[in-house]
């Protein structure tokens, strides 16, 4: 897998996350900027905490 591919994923889970945000009522904009920091761990904070 080429570094390219890492970059690819990452942004499609931040994407993910967004969406995920948007849909609990969230701003799918700030989701999206931690997801680019965090990655997988905000995508566990975005499911499992109720309310931020």
């Amino acid at each position: 897998m080429n570094e390219g591919s890492y970059f690819v994923g990452w942004g499609t889970l931040a994407l993910i996350n967004a969406g995920l945000a948007q849909g609990k009522n969230r701003s799918g904009l700030n989701w999206f900027l931690i997801s680019l920091l965090l990655g997988p761990l905000a995508t566990l904070c975005v499911v499992i905490i109720d309310e931020i």
